[in-house]
């Protein structure tokens, strides 16, 4: 993954407020009691960082992609 794409996922997934404000205030454990912004400046893989933060949001796995990759929802 590369960056640009995390920063679309982040904006997808949690909305662009949301989502920057996520990843600059939420300290995750799994990221070394980092932020998302630390562990990227600190060279953290974008792929490990997104799992990270979707795991601590609880962020059910078919919504983990982005609505590009989201199968459309039953009516």
């Amino acid at each position: 993954m590369r960056y640009s794409e995390f920063w679309d996922l982040v904006d997808d997934v949690f909305g662009p407020r949301m989502g920057r404000t996520l990843t600059q205030d939420q300290v995750l454990g799994a990221l070394g009691d980092r932020t998302s912004v630390q562990a990227l400046d600190d060279g953290e893989d974008p792929r490990t960082v997104w799992r990270a933060l979707c795991d601590a949001m609880e962020v059910p796995p078919a919504e983990r992609w982005g609505s590009v990759h989201r199968a459309p929802r039953p009516r």
